[in-house]
């Protein structure tokens, strides 16, 4: 059973009466025990609502609605059940002491990867929770691969799980839909064996609709960790010329490319990314696969709409190393086409060190040290990417107000989107900012 923590105004849960209080126990017979029973026991058209009401009648509710209509409660969210691996590159054992607790918990859920997409190993499921996710076809899956041999997936993850091959092979058998994912740590899984491992998950397509190729991400604070690299200009270099030779093949063969590429390896090779339409449907966008030549097709697409401006007008950002170039490309273009200064600034993370230049694992604090002083015109556009979902507060705990106070500067939060930035900056132009 789920307590209901709200209901959304306007929706079929309101018609229905339900308020917070009220308990869902049973939706057309069948005991409601997380979030993913209530998804999937709700998704169909003709529906009948067991309820105990917050003040103890019980109520039995038949309704039709659309299958993919929601019926807008809102519960508990579930803690996630948590991980048991040890895997050589986990980047929760990467992170600096003296952030927030939350921040350490490792999860593995494979509710979670059904709900969300995140990515799951599998490696601490049994048989109960693969019946289930049969039962209930919970698909798409979204599933960390690292290797198809088992000796070294368990030398990876730092434990022995149930055999990764014939478990996907049962869940495709299933009608269970699968993206996969290969973090690379040069000098372990990659080479022959990375190979071998993209052909074995290959022999599983269309099941597993798409494999993601992601280089090790690694931090300054890996002490007594054991010793990991990010791959050379040269090794990235390789790997793009076989990965490209191999989406060739899997494209006569099957009509998918199947296999893509991180966008960090085109960074790291100095290489130019492929056309947009080679990612295909973009289904590894999260996984930052994609997201540049994306950032770049959306660029063109909304630069022409973006407002002229007689009187111009000056604004800042910031970004991490690696999305600088992208950055500092819309800005000359919104200097030549709009008379919009928007004066970039690269910012290092000093905070988790290492070999990190993402823009969302920036903190507020490197943020302030290296952008005091400087010029920021008269907004600061903050990348939505670099504060935690929901909240206006950076990894540290940084409070976005305080950013501002600190700089001195008001601040507007834009998505990575220039369709976002478009929006911001009709408002700006139009003065209701």
């Amino acid at each position: 059973m789920l307590e209901i923590l709200a209901v959304e105004p306007g929706s079929i849960a309101e018609e229905l009466e339900l308020v917070a209080g009220d308990v869902l126990l049973k939706v057309n017979g069948e005991v409601i025990n997380d979030l993913v029973d209530y998804q999937v026991l709700t998704a169909v058209e003709d529906l009948i609502l067991d309820v105990r009401r917050h003040d103890g009648e019980f109520w039995e509710i038949p309704l039709e609605k659309d299958a993919d209509d929601l019926l807008g409660l809102y519960f508990e969210h579930p803690d996630p059940t948590c991980c048991g691996n040890d895997c050589l590159f986990c980047f929760v054992h990467q992170l600096p002491k003296g952030m927030r607790r939350t921040l350490y918990v490792k999860d593995e859920d494979f509710r979670f990867s059904y709900l969300y997409g995140a990515y799951v190993t599998l490696s601490n499921i049994g048989e109960e929770e693969v019946a289930r996710i049969i039962r209930q076809k919970l698909s798409p899956l979204y599933v960390s691969v690292h290797a198809s041999d088992e000796t070294l997936r368990a030398r990876l993850l730092g434990r022995q799980g149930l055999p990764v091959l014939p478990l996907l092979q049962r869940l495709v058998a299933a009608g269970i839909d699968i993206h996969t994912q290969i973090v690379v740590c040069p000098g372990i899984n990659d080479g022959a064996v990375l190979w071998r491992t993209v052909d074995d998950l290959y022999a599983l397509a269309p099941g597993i609709r798409s494999l993601a190729i992601v280089p090790v991400g690694l931090t300054g604070h890996r002490q007594n960790l054991p010793v990991l690299r990010t791959p050379t200009v040269e090794e990235a270099k390789v790997f793009l010329e076989v990965m490209a030779q191999k989406q060739q093949s899997f494209l006569a063969a099957s009509g998918s490319r199947f296999l893509f590429a991180a966008d960090e390896w085109y960074l790291k090779a100095q290489e130019p990314f492929p056309p947009l339409e080679e990612y295909e449907a973009l289904e590894q966008l999260e996984n930052g696969v994609g997201m540049i030549p994306l950032f770049r097709a959306e660029t063109t697409q909304a630069l022409p709409m973006f407002p002229t401006l007689e009187k111009g007008l000056e604004l800042s950002t910031f970004t991490g190393r690696s999305a600088q170039q992208e950055i500092e490309a819309l800005a000359r273009e919104l200097k030549e086409r709009c008379g919009i200064t928007l004066r970039v600034y690269p910012v290092d993370n000093h905070f988790f060190g290492g070999e990190v230049t993402v823009t969302g694992l920036l903190t507020g604090a490197d943020v302030v040290a290296q952008l005091r002083d400087r010029p920021l015109g008269e907004v600061l556009l903050v990348p939505e990417v670099v504060l935690r979902e929901g909240e206006a507060v950076f990894l540290d705990d940084f409070p976005l107000q305080r950013l501002s106070e600190t700089l001195g500067v008001k601040v507007k939060v834009v998505g990575v989107s220039p369709w976002e930035l478009l929006e911001i900056l009709d408002e700006l132009a139009e003065g209701e900012a």
